[in-house]
């Protein structure tokens, strides 16, 4: 038996996307940020931790 491909709804590229606060990376939506992606402002949690240390 084959194993079946994981197809995504939307295609990756369309994704949203947003500039973390600490860091100044690029990332995208993800879906455990789904309720409340207008509140992400950090990649990860360690650029939330280390917010405050704000590297150019």
């Amino acid at each position: 038996m084959k194993k079946e491909q994981a197809t995504f709804k939307r295609k990756k590229g369309l994704l949203p996307t947003k500039i973390c606060a600490s860091c100044g990376r690029p990332f995208e939506w993800r879906k455990r940020w789904e309720r409340n992606w207008d509140e992400v402002r950090y990649c990860s949690e360690r650029c939330r931790r280390n917010h405050k240390q704000h590297v150019d």
